[in-house]
């Protein structure tokens, strides 16, 4: 039977505006407060190459100043009523996120709406945000971690958009002009396909006609769709790229290839066979393995992305620089095993269990409530996927999580991503 405590067509409030703005409303009166997120379809996948990070750069420079409010008054505005706004660009999307008492939701709106619609981009702020950035940049150029990831998505996604960083690099940053993040702004921020969530202490139809009277009437008709994501190739065998970074006592790794979209008929498959791999108790089967057997790992897990594009299914793991060969060969061999041997009937059970079981702890927050609503629209879930979902987890069988592992995984196609300062490994130029 389908479970009736969580967000439901009956209680998710549902409005599309005129002007093509999704409005989701969730009445929660457990605290005097409010969480406000949302998207607007205008991210990384719009990029050229020479300018990888305009779309970051953009989203995070919206706050900057306003055409109702300087950059000072706009934070002073924030931190009098301890409300919290902020923005994030990524590849498909811009998103934002804001939370205040439910008392001042009417001053959290103004600045959501004129940060989104009417920014202004002055210099000097602006300057502030790049050079911030560019600090962040330097710092990921020694990190093992975030170094290896970057080398992985570079390998794996050649030739495609997923492939450049959404945080740009140290040579494209200051490249980007004010102008051209105004441009950007003109032509992809825009009310169509737009979705705001707002789920806290507030009746539906107040909260709809407040967000109606500061949205309903932004316009852009020169607003652009964002380019179609192609299909990713997969690799045909194994690739292998060693970045070092000298003077490291840890190396990290991370390998993997092409998962599958969210809206995949197999996708929830594939999602709770990496969980069974590299999530359930310590990390999965590969944690298991590598971290508690073996001895060799700082941290070991998998995870599958599953968005909008093909997102990866990859494993990391962290590990001391002569163990690096030995992390890698056993993360090889679970995957070997998850698709070469059935799931038992317990290991299964104990991962649906923990599936669904996590469900209600992520629904526990305004904010936690407010992001699975947005992704169920976002995704075309539907409102009642919830209800769902724990049916569905259930039904999967080890036969079906093999197939995921056949279709999804390989031992011998692979990007190899290692980061770090290991003997035998030649610097990047």
């Amino acid at each position: 039977m389908p479970d009736t405590h969580y967000p439901s067509p009956q209680t998710i409030h549902r409005t599309v505006l005129s002007n093509g703005i999704t409005v989701l409303v969730y009445e929660n009166f457990a605290s005097q407060s409010v969480v406000i997120e949302g998207l607007v379809r205008a991210g990384a996948l719009a990029e050229r190459r020479e300018l990888a990070g305009l779309a970051n750069l953009t989203a995070v420079s919206l706050m900057r100043g306003t055409e109702k409010r300087p950059f000072a008054q706009i934070y002073e505005d924030l931190e009098a009523v301890g409300a919290d706004l902020g923005f994030s660009g990524s590849d498909h999307t811009t998103g934002f996120a804001a939370s205040s008492l439910v008392e001042d939701v009417d001053l959290l709106l103004d600045l959501l709406a004129q940060s989104l619609c009417r920014p202004t981009f002055p210099e000097q702020p602006v300057e502030q945000v790049r050079g911030q950035l560019m600090t962040g940049l330097a710092m990921r150029a020694n990190d093992t971690r975030r170094m290896a990831n970057l080398k992985f998505y570079e390998a794996l996604y050649a030739g495609h958009p997923y492939g450049r960083a959404t945080s740009g690099y140290l040579e494209t940053i200051p490249q980007i002009s004010r102008e051209d993040l105004a441009n950007f702004h003109a032509r992809y921020y825009g009310p169509r396909g737009m979705i705001l969530t707002i789920v806290g202490a507030i009746k539906a139809e107040a909260a709809l006609a407040k967000i109606t009277a500061v949205f309903g009437d932004w316009q852009n008709r020169e607003q652009q769709r964002l380019p179609d994501i192609p299909a990713a190739v997969r690799p045909t065998k194994i690739i292998r790229i060693d970045h070092n970074i000298p003077d490291k006592s840890q190396a990290d790794i991370i390998l993997g290839l092409p998962g599958p979209r969210r809206s995949a008929p197999d996708y929830l498959d594939a999602s709770l066979m990496n969980t069974i791999l590299g999530v359930f108790g310590m990390m999965g089967r590969i944690g298991k393995k590598v971290r508690e057997e073996q001895g060799l790992a700082y941290y070991a897990y998998s995870h599958l992305q599953g968005g909008l594009g093909p997102g990866p299914w990859a494993a990391s793991a962290g590990v001391a620089p002569d163990k690096v060969e030995q992390a890698i060969a056993g993360i090889r061999e679970e995957i070997v095993r998850i698709q070469t041997d059935l799931v038992a009937p317990e290991e299964l059970a104990d991962s649906q269990a923990f599936r669904t079981g996590s469900l209600p702890v992520s629904l526990a927050t305004n904010s936690g409530l407010a992001g699975t609503i947005t992704n169920m629209e976002l995704y075309d879930l539907g409102l009642d996927y919830l209800q769902r979902f724990p049916n569905m987890v259930r039904a999967i069988t080890p036969e079906r999580i093999q197939a995921a592992a056949q279709n999804y995984l390989s031992a011998e196609q692979l990007v190899i991503a290692v980061a770090g300062a290991m003997d035998g490994i030649g610097s990047e130029a």
